[in-house]
């Protein structure tokens, strides 16, 4: 098997030194990279399976390359920053970040939680596997959701998760246990919101009621249920 390769985005050298000795280390392939331009043009030739992003860079707006790396690559991003405001890692979570690590930061942190994220990559759909339910098609080689009059709308990495962990035990109820267990992340409260954000999004997207979703059921106290009744091809 080989290593896992892991890009490291970040405008400060010391921080790109340090991540790229550390997981090295721990047994990683690396690649850092200064500016978006550098790191955008390198994907066209190479596919990480973890990114690291700095959102403060100063050739483009890093919120927005993680809109872009989670909805048009289906990357899986980890978002390391100094901006530690509660408004900043929803941002950052609601644009499709599979997670989000604050500056300062502990190097082994950074390296667990890589981990837990490749953990997580194995069990996400691979290309081909499509599910229907309730009028929709969920296409996850290509990451859309498909409607019964055929509009496609996108759905980010973080969101195919926990959508693919619905599909696959429907009408179940699901804890935020089970799901700390099979996606991965430190459990607390950066999860509990990481979950919040990526199920509020999915119910736009699949036109549901806010306060009477018919879909994704909330069982207070205990955790999440999904009520369509699913066929995979």
């Amino acid at each position: 098997m080989s290593e896992p390769f892991v890009t490291i985005l970040d405008d400060e050298p010391e921080i790109r030194q340090m991540l790229g000795e550390v997981l090295s280390e721990a047994g990683f392939r690396t690649q850092s990279f200064a500016r978006a331009r550098e790191f955008e043009a390198a994907l066209k030739h190479v596919t990480p399976d973890v990114c690291l992003v700095d959102l403060s860079l100063p050739d483009t707006d890093g919120l927005a390359l993680v809109h872009r790396l989670a909805l048009e690559q289906g990357a899986s991003v980890i978002i390391i920053s100094g901006r530690a405001q509660v408004q900043d890692r929803v941002a950052g979570l609601e644009l499709g970040a599979d997670d989000y690590i604050t500056k300062p930061f502990d190097p082994t942190e950074v390296v667990a939680r890589i981990r837990a994220r490749l953990r997580s990559n194995r069990a996400t759909p691979k290309s081909g596997y499509t599910a229907r339910f309730n009028g929709w098609t969920a296409h996850f080689e290509r990451y859309t959701l498909e409607n019964a009059e055929g509009e496609e709308t996108p759905f980010s990495h973080a969101e195919a998760e926990v959508l693919r962990l619905f599909l696959d035990s429907p009408k179940r109820l699901i804890s935020r246990a089970q799901m700390q267990e099979s996606l991965g992340g430190a459990a607390g409260e950066s999860f509990d919101r990481a979950m919040d954000v990526r199920i509020s999004r999915l119910r736009t997207k699949l036109g549901e009621d806010p306060k009477n979703p018919r879909l994704i059921k909330t069982i207070y106290g205990a955790g999440y249920i999904f009520l369509g009744d699913v066929a995979w091809s």
